[in-house]
């Protein structure tokens, strides 16, 4: 095939490919969804949420609460996430609660929101048990008030909200790794018998013969099968 050739896709034929096959495809997407589903629910291990948010207003002692300080306030929720985050606080709860983690491992289970203009920080922590996800939310918040008083000169650090009880599991959601695996299985599944069908350069019939070759066919020759080469030899038996 040259460079100036062009590859023509009758969808007609690949649309009617995609049918014939679609008991693959379904089958495929039913199979690996309940894989999925399986995989999520009985496999893996599930983790639980808790939150607990604290509520930070940077102002002088004795002083009212002005408008600028509910601006300082804000702007500086950012650091705040960043302290709470931090080595020194993270690995006090690490020591505090005796948890079988390091840093790195513990950082990736805990998680700062800071909705915009607010004062308030949300301290997400994730576990397996979801006491340990409690107790360690409310460990997080009581280490890194203590931070941030020290490091941002700070008076007090008010609760706004302690950790909850979880009582449903965070991830993984069944329902959706099953939608993604049934997804995935019929779009691969679909992907291949596409690839399948346009790497197919094979001469099925006379139209092939003219768009391939450009030469036109005088005559066509039925194929033999088996069954008709069987009525031939007891004919002649």
């Amino acid at each position: 095939m040259g460079k100036g050739d062009v590859i023509e896709i009758n969808l007609g034929e690949l649309f009617a490919v995609l049918l014939g096959r679609a008991w693959l495809i379904i089958s495929s997407g039913v199979f690996f969804a309940l894989l999925c589903l399986f995989i999520s629910k009985f496999v893996l291990t599930p983790l639980y949420s808790s939150t607990t948010k604290i509520y930070i207003l940077n102002k002088e002692e004795g002083a009212t609460v002005t408008y600028s300080d509910v601006q300082i306030s804000t702007q500086l929720t950012q650091d705040y996430a960043q302290l709470i985050k931090s080595r020194y606080v993270l690995e006090e709860v690490i020591q505090t609660l005796h948890l079988d983690m390091d840093y790195d491992e513990f950082s990736d289970y805990v998680s700062i929101g800071t909705p915009e203009d607010t004062r308030i920080v949300a301290i997400t922590v994730r576990d397996s048990d979801p006491m340990m996800a409690m107790k360690e939310a409310n460990c997080v918040r009581e280490v890194a008030s203590k931070h941030i008083q020290n490091v941002m000169d700070i008076d007090a650090i008010n609760i706004a909200e302690l950790a909850n009880m979880p009582t449903e599991k965070y991830s993984p959601s069944p329902k959706k790794w099953g939608i993604m695996g049934g997804l995935a299985a019929v779009l691969i599944v679909s992907a291949i018998i596409i690839l399948n069908f346009l790497m197919d350069d094979t001469i099925k019939s006379s139209d092939d013969i003219e768009n391939y070759l450009g030469l036109s066919t005088l005559a066509m020759i039925p194929a033999i099968t088996d069954d008709q080469n069987g009525k031939k030899r007891k004919k002649r038996s």
